[in-house]
């Protein structure tokens, strides 16, 4: 039986990442002239700044997993301004073990928060959050293409 924070069973979910591209969205958040990125703490890309994200669920539209995504990972809510495409990610690496790799067709979604003075409470996917200004050097290059692109 799944539970409120993965609804899919771990024994199904493997099978999944092992045989099946993902979809999700990403969350590319304006704020204070820069973007918000969080340093992820499991992988895919393990110790990176990344922008937020998530799977989208059946039956949850795209937008309405990028409003979920930003209050369960930053507490917060957030504005879509636009849709900036989907992009492919193909990374050599996982999440669940004995899986070697992780394929994601991720929406990119550009946003903002709702409120001037958000107070990101963060999660477990992340260490801590930061604001990245221009110009955007050394970061992941899936994230660096969002931002070339915004």
């Amino acid at each position: 039986m799944a539970d409120t924070d993965n609804p899919i069973p771990d024994n199904e979910w493997r099978t999944i990442v092992a045989d099946v591209p993902l979809v999700s969205v990403d969350l590319v958040i304006e704020h204070e002239g820069g973007v918000l990125l969080g340093k992820r703490e499991n992988e895919p890309a393990k110790g990176e700044w990344f922008v937020p994200g998530g799977t989208v669920f059946k039956n949850e539209s795209r937008t309405d997993a990028v409003h979920r995504v930003a209050n369960e990972e930053l507490g917060e809510s957030v504005v879509i301004n636009d849709c900036l495409g989907t992009y492919e990610h193909f990374y050599e690496t996982a999440d669940v073990d004995g899986i070697d790799s992780k394929h994601y067709l991720a929406t990119a979604y550009r946003c903002h928060f709702e409120r001037d003075d958000p107070e990101i409470v963060g999660d477990d996917q992340h260490s801590t959050f930061q604001i990245f200004r221009p110009p955007f050097e050394n970061l992941h290059p899936y994230v660096e293409r969002y931002l070339d692109d915004r």
